[in-house]
């Protein structure tokens, strides 16, 4: 992740953080899953019983696009090569096969969260712990511990309920920087006549990312200041009490970039993903979701998403569907 430039006086997350409640050991001392422990069966047959219609939703972005693809600055966009086509034949160095077959092959070179994907617990940290009290030198190399790896292997499925901020303001997108608090996320929800649940899984749409789309790159990034969730511990105690396992968004920090009260950077990445083990998908594609929501005044739906198996990843890339 590229260096934020540090305002001084700005307090360190430690101290930003010294009362915000954890899950750590809730689960057990071995527990790398966190709050998706909250995604029982019970939870799967609960977001099973939103699907009305049969309509599905695949929520990734393109990989490779040529316009470029949205990322966190400094890191960079995938690079896709053919490595065998039919010009390797028309040059006689393809190889030969019974049948007179011939064929395409390519590879890809690129960040693990560098497109639709889900952070490991194990991806954020501060005061050398991570996610359940696991030492922070067990990232070195590879994350032993609290890996992207058992949330690919455990899946997530459950009811997911789309909340959608720009629309609510009244705009195709938030602009640079633009914040919500915990208030506007329930005069939104309840705008759109629904009714956050316990467990649910939380999409919530800012436009952001569809954004990229239509901007010229420079603009997209200039003075990068994401819009998105602002701290409070408010907000906090309502994602332990009401035990959401999931918060996914169209953002690619899933919050505002700089946290325009305490200037801490990306302090909800520890308040939820480290402190409550809630899992973090980001730069997700929601336009089209949030259009049929809107069309048919369906907000809930179930969610499913299976982040590559990456063994020691600090993150996955992913492409959800939704059925409604």
């Amino acid at each position: 992740m590229t260096e934020i430039q540090e305002t001084p006086g700005t307090p360190t997350m430690q101290e930003l953080l010294r009362d915000s409640p954890k899950n750590w050991g809730k689960w057990g001392p071995y527990d790398e899953v966190g709050s998706l422990n909250y995604l029982t069966v019970e939870e799967a047959r609960r977001g099973a019983a939103e699907i009305r219609s049969g309509k599905s939703f695949t929520l990734a972005i393109p990989i490779g696009n040529p316009g470029g693809d949205p990322i966190w600055p400094g890191r960079k966009t995938a690079v896709r090569t053919n490595v065998m086509d039919r010009g390797n034949f028309l040059c006689g160095t393809g190889p030969s096969f019974n049948g007179d077959l011939e064929y395409a092959d390519d590879v890809i070179t690129m960040y693990l969260q560098g497109t639709s994907q889900y952070d490991a617990l194990g991806h954020m940290w501060y005061g050398e712990k991570i996610y359940n009290g696991y030492a922070a030198e067990t990232t070195i190399g590879s994350l032993k511990k609290a890996s992207i790896f058992p949330i690919a292997e455990r899946g997530i499925v459950g009811r997911g309920i789309l909340v959608d901020m720009a629309r609510f303001r009244g705009k195709p997108a938030l602009e640079r920087g633009e914040t919500f608090s915990y208030e506007d996320l329930m005069a939104a929800a309840s705008a759109q006549g629904v009714t956050i649940q316990k467990r649910d899984i939380l999409l919530i749409r800012t436009g952001w990312i569809g954004s990229y789309y239509k901007t010229e790159e420079t603009e997209f990034y200039r003075d990068f200041l994401e819009p998105g969730l602002t701290y409070s511990p408010q907000l906090v105690e309502w994602f332990r009490d009401m035990e959401i396992p999931n918060l996914v968004t169209d953002t690619i920090g899933n919050e505002v970039t700089r946290d325009p009260v305490s200037g801490v950077d990306l302090p909800l990445h520890n308040a939820l993903m480290r402190n409550l083990g809630i899992a973090f998908s980001e730069i997700i594609a929601l336009d089209k979701l949030a259009d049929d929501c809107s069309s048919d005044g369906q907000w809930t739906f179930l969610y499913t998403a299976a982040p590559m198996k990456i063994v020691g990843g600090s993150g996955a890339p992913v492409n959800p569907v939704v059925i409604k």
